[in-house]
């Protein structure tokens, strides 16, 4: 079967990780067509805009997307908007999934296997601010559809690990918006009889992902929760370095490291490709080409075992030797 992949590097270190990406993808061996698209600060730069029409076409007509990172700017810069954040409302990519797993390394705390599947389409993000010279407000906005279909997903995604589902809200103080995700997703989870389903807020979420990750499968809640805590348990193990995301929807998929454009060591050959390799596997995983994408995990976990790695996680190794020794690994 043949498949067309769009290639977005973005901007600084992007412009590394994802060619070492398509290298591991030229390395399975499988029909694949690849497609080139811009996005990012440097693009926004260079054309008014930081996603051009172009680049959300490619991305709609293909079927998988490989996204690098993008640089933005600190404060606000009229015109300019995160381009990530533009393709998930454009698309519709209401799922961001992060897996989050034990790696061989000794930064890592041992027994960790947790999705958290996170609503990408509105909350806090859904873009409503307004400001004056003394206030500025943003709106959350919560959806009963929103809510069905990302509390569904996350349990179709928990009949296929182990079953057990944990509802993440604030509902004790954010009474109309996390009472409705919270309303909906038991309504929704009650659909499900063969899940072990549990409740917890956020800030408690939050303690529990330090003192007892391992009791973890599938976490889901609202948008800006997820950022948060999903970044915080990438943390237990080995960083953003090794962190993957999907961005998932009914028309399109865009899969991506999660560390940014570092453009503190862009250029000098160093980044550190492995979220990229992660978010291949989950790439090929979504592709249904399932003994690819364990292959390319399984690699990842012998060289992240073994070595070489990039400095980041206190190796000298370049972006290359990494990238050529999980395809050795294959």
């Amino acid at each position: 079967m043949s498949y067309t992949i769009c290639l977005i590097e973005g901007d600084g270190i992007g412009h590394e990780v994802i060619p070492a990406g398509r290298t591991l993808l030229e390395a399975v061996g499988l029909d694949l067509t690849f497609v080139q698209a811009e996005a990012g600060w440097a693009t926004f730069q260079r054309e008014g805009t930081a996603l051009p029409q172009a680049t959300i076409a490619a991305v709609r007509a293909a079927d998988a997307t490989l996204f690098g990172a993008v640089s933005s700017p600190l404060s606000r810069v009229d015109g300019y908007r995160s381009p990530i954040v533009g393709l998930r409302r454009e698309l519709d990519l209401y799922a961001n999934l992060r897996p989050v797993r034990s790696q061989p390394l000794a930064a890592t705390r041992a027994g960790i296997d947790m999705l958290i599947v996170r609503e990408n389409s509105e909350g806090l993000y859904a873009g409503r601010e307004r400001a004056t010279d003394d206030e500025a407000i943003t709106e959350r906005v919560i959806t009963r559809r929103g809510s069905e279909r990302i509390v569904r997903l996350a349990c179709e995604l928990a009949l296929q690990r182990r079953k057990a589902l944990t509802i993440v809200h604030k509902a004790n103080v954010l009474r109309a918006t996390c009472g409705l995700f919270r309303e909906v997703a038991f309504a929704v989870t009650a659909e499900y009889p063969g899940l072990l389903v549990d409740e917890l807020l956020v800030d408690t979420a939050a303690m529990r992902l330090i003192t007892d990750p391992e009791r973890f499968d599938v976490l889901v809640t609202t948008n800006l929760f997820g950022d948060i805590l999903s970044d915080e348990a990438a943390a237990l193990v080995g960083g953003l370095g090794l962190a993957p995301a999907g961005n998932i929807g009914v028309v399109a998929a865009i899969f991506e490291p999660v560390h940014g454009s570092a453009p503190d060591i862009a250029g000098q050959g160093i980044a550190n490709p492995l979220a990229t390799f992660g978010a291949v596997a989950m790439l090929l995983q979504h592709l249904g080409e399932v003994a690819w994408a364990g292959r390319v995990e399984r690699a990842i976990e012998q060289v992240i075992a073994a070595g070489p790695l990039t400095p980041d996680l206190g190796g000298q190794a370049t972006t290359a030797q990494v990238t050529a020794r999980v395809i050795a690994c294959l």
